[in-house]
Parts: C-alpha cells; structure tokens; sequence
C-alpha cells in the first residue's frame, strides 16, 4: 500500500518541533521527572494556538493522531493541568527566541512595516482587575512584518494608551540588524523616531502629519511601490485575528502577552509550509 504524503499538520508540527531543539534544553531542571520534554510541551502549546482549541480537546484529538505524536516522540499523553503548568513556566523570553529563530526558516528582504492594533480580552481574573482597580478591555499590539514573506519579526504588547511614537524605538533598537527600511503611516511621525532609525543604519519612510504644504510635498515624494507594502501589516493583523480566533484566552491578562507571542510564532511557522 502507498504511503500516504505528509500533511500540512505534520509539516507545521515538524517544523515547531525542530525549532523548540535548537532553542531550548530537553529537560527544564536537572530535578525533572523526565516524563516529558520541553520540545513536546512547546509543540502541543503551538499546535493549541493553531487549532484554536482547548487543552482538553487537543489532547482528545492527539488519541487519533499516531502520526503526530510520532513525529514528537510521545508516547503517552500528559494531561490538561500537565500542559497548562507548562506554559507558565515557560517565560516570555523562551519564546521570544523561538519567534526570532522562525524567522530566519522565512525569505526576508529587510523591508519591514509597523502597524498597531486591538486584541479584544474578554478573559483576564475579575479578582485581579477589581483588586488593582484595573479596567483593561484591549490588548495593544504592535507588530513588525517583513513584506517579502509577511514574517513577523517583533511585537509589543501593551495594557495601557501609550502612543505609537512611544513604543517603535524601542522596537528598532532591537531589530536594527534585521531591518533595512522601516515603513510606518502618521502615527509614527516623530523626528525623534527618524534620527533614531537613521542611526541604526534604517531607511525610514513614515508619512508626515499635513500642518502645511510642505509636509504634503514630503508625503508626495515617498516612493509609492515602496511605501504601498506597508498594507501587509493590516494583512497580517487581520490574518492573527480570522485564522487563530480568539486565542488569547488566558484569565491572567500577563499570560496574554506569552499567547500572543505564541501565535506570532504559529503564524510564521505556518508561512514556513
């Protein structure tokens, strides 16, 4: 009987499980009980953004994958409590370096967009919002995106109304090396913000604010065919929000920021098959 072909599913799980190799250690503690590794957790959590569902239905659903937990090396299923403890030990940082190691899998050419927008959360702990006086209704989102392969390079994740101007230095500052031009609509006009980019060896071109006809002038000599990429940024904000749902689903609104890096990562990795 012929083999049948891999599927995308497979693919995606592959990938996120080569990538978790190269990122982290098996075992997180030379304590660990060595039941599970690192790289499994890693991929079930992925494979939960990218399915849009929960843990109890995903590990359901893994019953009838053989093919899957093959290629992760699992033999026996955790269970719900098992995969929600890993992804609160898992820090920010863990991945922040997977998101940084998919995109280099991806075709970039060093033209990058900065774009913003909400992400509703519905699920934050009523507890901690009424005891810190808290009323936190979205999420802040600031995305980097290569227009070549639609890649997310970077995001920054916010509670509060900090304004655009405030939030891209901090974003060039840690993708100099990665970015060639930056293209940003009137929210980023900010000298401040081009000085900076022009120190890091970044073209910038962000439309200025029309005060007066000089600033339209400006706005009228910004390279048309370059500056139009920068609608891939509302691509791929559109993108995160139809394809994976609702996935910030977390009840503490800090995990969010760790679910949202999450399924950048899913996003990139999915551009990878």
């Amino acid at each position: 009987m012929q083999s049948l072909p891999k599927s995308r599913l497979l693919r995606f799980v592959e990938q996120a499980f080569h990538l978790a190799q190269r990122a982290v250690a098996r075992y997180s503690s030379k304590f660990s009980k060595r039941r599970y590794t690192l790289h499994q957790h890693i991929v079930l959590l992925c494979l939960k953004v990218r399915k849009n569902t929960t843990y109890r239905t995903l590990l359901d659903e893994l019953i009838e994958m053989p093919r899957i937990r093959r290629a992760i090396n699992l033999d026996e299923l955790p269970s719900p409590s098992t995969l929600c403890k890993a992804f609160n030990r898992l820090d920010m940082a863990v991945w922040r370096v997977l998101l940084n190691l998919s995109v280099t899998l991806l075709p970039t050419n060093g033209v990058v967009g900065i774009d913003a927008s909400g992400f509703d959360r519905s699920h934050a702990s009523k507890h901690y919002t009424k005891r810190t006086k808290l009323t936190i209704q979205q999420l802040k989102v600031t995305l980097l995106v290569d227009t070549k392969a639609n890649a997310i390079i970077d995001l920054h994740v916010t509670t509060t109304r900090k304004h655009d101007s405030q939030i891209a230095p901090s974003l060039i500052k840690r993708n100099a090396d990665e970015v060639a031009a930056l293209l940003g609509d009137k929210g980023y006009d900010d000298q401040k913000i081009r000085a900076l980019a022009r120190e890091e060896d970044v073209r910038p071109l962000i439309k200025h604010r029309e005060f007066s006809s000089l600033h339209k002038a400006w706005n009228a000599r910004l390279e048309t065919d370059l500056y139009g990429q920068r609608s891939q940024n509302e691509a791929v904000n559109s993108r995160l929000k139809r394809r994976y749902g609702a996935f910030v689903r977390s009840r503490h609104w800090w995990k969010q920021f760790r679910e949202l890096v999450v399924g950048c990562l899913t996003h990139n990795i999915d551009k990878t098959l």
